[in-house]
């Protein structure tokens, strides 16, 4: 693994757990074999061990070792998104269950909120994503706001639930995404959702704006999900510049 951190790391492992390669019951390697295996720290390697505890894939106990409890996240996922290709990592990981599609033009509150144009014509696609095949609890809900010349795109997000909408639309219309803004924000969970996602009204949530534009820096689509509390964590890794 070249230019490993411990979010890399995590990842992988989880990956591996999922896979049956670490069965339930075993124990995963040493702190030391990982840092040996993967060229990473002993604190790295703790930190990307803390993330599969807190996520309850493994649980560890002094001399006894680090032993694999269950094959996916009890309750949430941790997952570090850097670049355009992380964010595609991340849909192809997560089962979307399409709850509707429709044309919406934005009003004034809509316009404030999503950061368009008001009146500006979308077709919106709402889902819920889960974070496996057969989980019963949703990770988040996401509404989808696409520019209406793609209205061709609820089709394909139907015949393929696993890509994101994004590389739909880059696939199908030649629009590449250049570019991602992506704002994170603290809300109370809208009582609109609740029943869908499982949570009570007005319970802590986190609220993830995206908005997608391409090399002529128009924007293409905008994403909002709403995960309710301890479902979701975002790591974000930043190094001092030494230059």
């Amino acid at each position: 693994m070249n230019a490993s951190t411990h979010s890399q790391l995590a990842r992988e492992l989880a990956e591996a757990i999922a896979a049956g390669r670490h069965p339930v019951g075993s124990l995963l390697p040493t702190e030391i074999a990982l840092c040996e295996q993967h060229g990473l720290s002993r604190y790295a390697v703790r930190r990307a061990l803390d993330q599969l505890q807190e996520l309850g894939l493994i649980s560890r106990r002094k001399n006894v070792g680090t032993r694999v409890e269950a094959t996916q996240p009890a309750t949430g996922f941790t997952q570090s998104i850097a670049t355009v290709d992380d964010l595609a990592q991340f849909g192809a990981q997560h089962t979307r269950v399409i709850r509707g599609t429709e044309s919406v033009i934005a009003d004034l509150a809509l316009a404030h909120e999503l950061g368009c144009a008001g009146g500006s014509r979308w077709l919106r696609i709402s889902s819920l994503r889960m974070t496996h095949a057969g989980a019963s609890v949703p990770l988040c809900w996401t509404d989808v706001y696409v520019d209406e010349a793609f209205s061709e795109v609820a089709d394909l997000v139907k015949a393929s639930p696993e890509t994101l909408i994004s590389s739909l639309i880059e696939k199908r219309y030649g629009r590449a995404i250049a570019r991602i803004r992506q704002d994170i924000q603290a809300i109370a969970l809208p009582a609109a959702l609740a029943e869908a996602l499982q949570a009570d009204a007005g319970t802590p949530a986190l609220q993830i704006v995206r908005r997608y534009f391409d090399g002529a820096d128009a924007m293409l689509e905008i994403s909002r999900s709403i995960h309710p509390a301890q479902r979701f964590t975002f790591s974000m890794e930043m190094q001092r510049n030494r230059d």
